[in-house]
């Protein structure tokens, strides 16, 4: 599930993308999730109807607003910092989560520790083209993955023990009012734009938010916080393949190899499964 949802979030790079061509980042992402929320209805009609426990609610506001958060941050920092240097950056969140993790008793292994050292290696590789400094744009990048790791590791608390579908529905609910807000204060986008966006608004809703965020929160049931960030990490190298695939893109002889170290770690992280 988090192998596939990370598939999903790698291609939606390309709607993110010319969706911005469109309409504002806060239009953008308010559209993506409310379609979101909307396209989960249904399902949980069908799978999920007769839950009685409410910890959805508190896990799924929780989860919305580190989202919302997380998201807007990446938006702003994006705004001055080069596409190379911000995919490492948000990828420091698999650094951020074992570093967390040990104020809410949720201790990584020593080869899940090793995994993270090794995968940060790749990702400098993979994603790094220039020099590397820090700006202010690179600075709010690096708190929103901090905010991102903070999602994840309440999706570990609170998805093992109430309805992951309703946890996704309503975080995306909170993220799309909240960036209804700022779409209103800040962009005041036209009808026709959005209708313009529609296509990659409806992958970024219904794909990379209504599956893609649901496989997570599901998939994270059945699976340790520290190896879980590391398989979700995989989403910026399927960014750089869809780019390859898709665009016909060369890949470097750098980007190749930090994606095989990339692999290497997450094979690394799960010997811990056979430790424990």
């Amino acid at each position: 599930m988090l192998l596939l949802a990370s598939l999903i979030w790698g291609f939606a790079f390309a709607a993110q993308s010319a969706g911005m061509d469109y309409v504002g980042p806060f239009t953008f992402t308010a559209c993506r999730s409310f379609l979101g929320a909307i396209a989960l209805v249904p399902v949980i009609f069908v799978m999920d109807r007769n839950r009685e426990d409410k910890l959805w609610i508190k896990g799924g506001l929780l989860c919305g607003l580190c989202l919302s958060v997380a998201m807007t941050l990446q938006q702003v920092g994006l705004v001055s910092t080069s596409a190379g240097k911000s995919g490492f950056l948000t990828a420091l969140y698999i650094l951020f989560v074992p570093i967390l993790g040990t104020f809410v008793h949720r201790t990584a292994s020593k080869f899940e520790k090793i995994g993270v050292l090794i995968a940060l290696v790749g990702f400098y590789y993979l994603c790094m083209k220039e020099s590397f400094s820090l700006a202010y744009g690179d600075l709010v990048l690096i708190c929103s993955a901090i905010v991102f790791a903070v999602h994840i590791l309440v999706i570990d608390r609170y998805s093992p023990y109430t309805s992951g579908l309703r946890i996704s529905m309503v975080q995306f609910l909170v993220a799309g009012t909240v960036n209804l807000v700022l779409m209103v204060l800040f962009e005041q986008p036209h009808r026709s734009d959005i209708a313009a966006a529609w296509i990659p608004i409806a992958y970024a809703g219904i794909l990379s938010s209504a599956v893609g965020y649901t496989l997570q929160i599901v998939g994270q049931k059945h699976t340790r916080v520290t190896q879980a960030s590391l398989i979700m990490s995989l989403e910026s190298v399927f960014s750089v393949l869809a780019g390859w695939i898709v665009l016909n893109q060369t890949l470097s002889i750098y980007e190749l190899f930090g994606c095989g170290l990339i692999f290497v770690a997450i094979c690394v992280a799960q010997i811990s499964v056979k430790e424990n």
